[in-house]
């Protein structure tokens, strides 16, 4: 009975709107999935450090000062959402950003959080 009350508040093209432009939830899902790739500050690092140049596991680490089984666990992950890619370079992979949208949100992020 609430939502109904709070929808009767609600004007006819708005509610129109409001169930044209609702996302189904499996897009919903795949959004919350998306941002979560920026909720771990490991992945964050790995991800600014990619956005400047590529990178092997050892050199991530190293620079990272985070241990090689995190960095490679973390970009399991990041892969696993194309944010990133790798490529084969002799016995290295080196990898990349998967996507320069990925960039772009953390940019956005930071022009957010500084203001």
């Amino acid at each position: 009975m609430k939502d109904k009350k709070i929808l009767s508040n609600i004007d006819k093209n708005t509610l129109l709107n409001l169930q044209y432009y609702m996302p189904e939830n499996d897009t919903l899902r795949q959004l919350a999935n998306m941002f979560a790739i920026f909720s771990d500050l490991t992945r964050l690092k790995i991800l600014s450090a990619l956005a400047l140049t590529e990178m092997c596991v050892n050199d991530l680490s190293n620079y990272l000062q985070i241990n090689q089984t995190t960095i490679s666990h973390q970009l399991k992950y990041l892969k696993s959402y194309n944010a990133v890619i790798d490529r084969r370079e002799g016995k290295k992979i080196i990898y990349s950003l998967g996507n320069n949208k990925v960039n772009n949100i953390m940019l956005d992020g930071v022009e957010y959080i500084l203001g």
